[in-house]
């Protein structure tokens, strides 16, 4: 189902990043980042079953993600550093956890990884949220068993809501594996989690 509230900034900016929708020039680094984390991403991350694959596939996926975006089905954007000569990870917001509200997931390439990278990204998302788009409420999705992801909700003041057992869908064969789900809504929200953020439109004029 399409996001009923604004569209999500196609750009962001923080004190060491860029987070902004794929290009299908990015094909080349997403791939980089992707099939030198394999192991480190293979076992929360089950579309890693599909990889690695080709510079052709990973620009039809660049244009999905594009073409997504625009239509307000799903924002997916990619992390860089602030050159934007690496590929740090991925991460998005999801319109996927019912009205109102807007799912922010993440990954980190392996080289990247216990630098803040997640926290980082997620601050912003998660301003951009409810500044620009209007949500009620982000929710963060994480397997229990990703002991390392719960730092990133735990450091954003993202309180537990619940956790739902066999509901995850992983690779095929494989049982469904519970989910907690840490929400915020937008009365407990502090715009201080991330005061340094720039946020663009698509046609690059500023929304925060």
């Amino acid at each position: 189902m399409p996001w009923e509230g604004a569209t999500a900034p196609y750009r962001i900016e923080t004190d060491r990043l860029v987070i902004r929708c794929y290009e299908p020039r990015d094909a080349a680094l997403l791939k980089d980042a992707v099939d030198s984390s394999l192991e480190h991403l293979r076992p929360f991350m089950p579309w890693v079953n599909n990889e690695p694959q080709s510079v052709d596939d990973k620009v039809e996926l660049c244009r999905s993600f594009r073409a997504a975006f625009d239509s307000g089905d799903n924002f997916v954007y990619a992390t860089f550093d602030r050159s934007e000569r690496e590929l740090l990870g991925g991460t998005g917001l999801h319109p996927r956890v019912g009205p109102g509200g807007l799912e922010i997931g993440y990954w980190t390439r392996a080289s990247a990884t216990r630098q803040g990278i997640a926290t980082e990204s997620s601050a912003a998302l998660t301003r951009a949220a409810f500044e620009v788009c209007g949500a009620d409420r982000v929710e963060i999705r994480i397997d229990p068993r990703n002991e390392a992801s719960f730092g990133v909700p735990m450091a954003l003041g993202f309180p537990v809501e619940a956790t739902l057992r066999r509901r995850l869908v992983g690779r095929p064969g494989e049982p469904l594996r519970d989910v907690t789900i840490h929400t915020l809504f937008r009365e407990h929200f502090d715009p201080g989690i991330a005061p340094a953020v720039r946020a663009f439109d698509a046609r690059g004029e500023q929304l925060l």
